[in-house]
């Protein structure tokens, strides 16, 4: 056994880490969308061990619903959205939450609430159970401004406003990208240690791409400026070469 590298594995930057660091830069914080944080951690270990089990569990398959996009949900949906409203209530910092999966908002008990509301798509591309392709879970975060009289406006906020959001994508390993304000870092899950370990420190996105991603089934209702983009993706008329396509199920313009 290398005891020197076990040893190093202790010293990493975990989500936990980071997410305490962040809020110490902030003296008059309480702590409380630290917890909120971690709850949504824990749903996403959660998914992310029943998506990899996906087959055996017999959690392929539609579940013989639909949600509110008019789209039909899988077994995996429902299940994650289950684990993610229990896991955001019993946080005890959330208010009002607001899933993709629901036709109606979830308001939390009066004794339970907190200052946030969450906004969730609990496993976006579901579409993609099946063939083992690449999902997801979106949330994003907003503070109310009186919980005790909290209404559906509190999650009509601009985006500007989100207190933090991030995703977590599951497929051949499980990566959590979050944002507070301050950057984007990436973390990616540790099986053996059931952590989060910071992977993708301050992502940026590059002034040029050679990769665009596009649902050419939508091409019908494109506007001219988008259909002209794709064109020159494809077709490039200043000598260089084109941009390669990359799109997998739902995600892409």
């Amino acid at each position: 056994m290398d005891h020197a590298a076990d040893t190093f594995r202790t010293d990493l930057m975990t989500i936990t880490r980071h997410v305490l660091n962040e809020q110490s830069r902030h003296p008059e914080s309480r702590g409380d969308l630290t917890i909120l944080l971690s709850h949504i951690v824990l749903g996403c270990k959660f998914v992310a061990s029943a998506v990899n089990k996906a087959g055996l569990a017999k959690l392929t398959g539609l579940a013989g619903e639909t949600n509110v996009q008019g789209e039909e949900q899988k077994k995996l949906d429902v299940l994650s959205n289950e684990v993610f409203v229990n896991a955001l209530v019993s946080s005890g910092r959330t208010c009002v939450l607001v899933s993709e999966e629901d036709e109606k908002a979830t308001f939390v008990d009066p004794k339970l609430r907190g200052k946030y509301c969450v906004c969730f798509d609990p496993l976006d591309g579901s579409s993609n159970i099946d063939c083992g392709v690449s999902i997801g879970t979106i949330f994003g975060i907003y503070m109310i401004k009186n919980q005790d009289t909290v209404t559906l406006e509190e999650v009509l906020q601009p985006g500007k406003d989100m207190i933090a959001a991030g995703y977590c994508m599951y497929g051949s390993s499980c990566t959590l990208v979050l944002s507070t304000g301050n950057g984007v870092n990436g973390f990616t899950l540790d099986p053996s240690l059931g952590e989060f370990i910071m992977t993708h420190p301050d992502i940026k996105i590059p002034p040029k791409g050679k990769i665009y991603s596009v649902n050419e089934g939508n091409a019908k209702n494109w506007d001219t400026p988008t259909a002209k983009y794709v064109e020159k993706c494809k077709y490039p008329t200043d000598g260089s070469s084109p941009k390669s396509l990359r799109y997998i199920g739902r995600h892409g313009c």
